[in-house]
């Protein structure tokens, strides 16, 4: 991602580049880079959210400098804390202008990078990247977006997306059963949805939650959510990618992003979950991403019914831990 930037910024045919700052870091390469693309004649813009906890300052000090630069520095949205993680390079091309973009699901901190497990995605697909430009024409006041073509976004459309994705689920389960649901993220504590995946339990959606924090859900409840598994990988590395995969019937639907599913990220935050399209891409988060954190038995930690947590171990099978490479299983 550094890379990215840097290149963009020495690039003499990219016009533009503009990215969201969340938690930006005490010493930061991807703001320097930013600096010196201004320095370079590019027109930058910066949305930094000041109120990102444990680095309200560093982000106060790295506004200002970057301010001084010339950068066209934005403060987040009245009301809404802007978590989206994204970065977007305007470039002149023979055939024309072109829009690449990175997506992801952590932040663009070079510190935190070491410690963190994310997921990010650089594409130039058209559908894509003009979402991209949308959503930084809405958290720069220059529209009031409501839709999206590939993008899910909060407040606007996540929230529905999701619902209907999930109520999907359903409605193959009833007419086909092969309903199945597998969401990896940080923490699980939306009512909503919470009853919404008990009401898809009941009706036979198989469903495997793997939620590193808080998790609100009672998971292998009779009558209510014995289809329900619950998982915490605890590790070395910080698990902080999200991921939500929908069988979808055979034609898998795959979304990464930065939300949590916590009413404060669906209702009151700047989010997005974008789709991995690329069959490819999608086989390998489930086939070997989401099925080695399944079989995990060396940092998973299974939710009980009652609410405690039992810590798997191998036994007599085959060590698999999702944080060593060598030992994750391949599909």
């Amino acid at each position: 991602m550094i890379d990215f930037i840097q290149a963009a910024a020495d690039d003499p045919k990219v016009l533009a580049i503009k990215q969201t700052l969340y938690r930006v870091g005490s010493n930061s390469p991807i703001v320097k880079a930013l600096m010196h693309a201004r320095e370079q004649g590019k027109q930058v813009t910066a949305v930094v959210e000041l109120k990102a906890r444990f680095d309200e300052e560093n982000n106060i000090i790295w506004a200002k400098a970057l301010e001084r630069t010339g950068v066209h520095v934005v403060y987040g949205l009245l009301g809404l804390k802007v978590h989206a993680k994204l970065a977007l390079v305007v470039r002149h091309e023979q055939d024309g202008i072109r829009c690449y973009a990175h997506l992801g699901t952590g932040n663009y901190n070079a510190g935190t990078a070491r410690v963190y497990t994310d997921l990010g995605m650089f594409t130039c697909r058209p559908e894509i990247t003009a979402d991209v430009v949308d959503l930084f024409n809405f958290l720069t006041a220059y529209s009031r977006q409501s839709t999206y073509r590939s993008l899910l976004v909060a407040p606007v459309t996540l929230r529905q997306r999701l619902v209907s994705l999930i109520r999907r689920e359903i409605q193959r389960q009833q007419k086909h059963g092969d309903g199945r649901i597998i969401f990896k993220m940080n923490a699980f504590v939306d009512h909503q949805l919470i009853d919404l995946l008990y009401e898809a339990s009941q009706a036979g959606v198989r469903i495997d939650l793997i939620v590193r924090g808080m998790c609100s859900l009672r998971p292998g409840v009779p009558g209510l959510s014995e289809h329900i598994r619950v998982r915490s990988i605890i590790g070395p590395f910080l698990e902080h990618s999200r991921i939500y995969y929908f069988e979808n019937g055979g034609a898998p639907v795959v979304y990464l992003g930065s939300a949590d599913m916590m009413e404060r990220n669906l209702d009151r935050r700047v989010e997005e979950l974008f789709p991995l399209d690329d069959p490819a891409l999608a086989a390998y988060v489930h086939d070997m991403l989401l099925q080695t954190y399944l079989a995990d038995n060396v940092r998973a930690h299974l939710l009980q019914p009652d609410g405690t947590y039992l810590r798997l171990t191998p036994g007599d099978a085959p060590r698999v831990d999702s944080q060593v490479p060598e030992r994750m299983i391949t599909a």
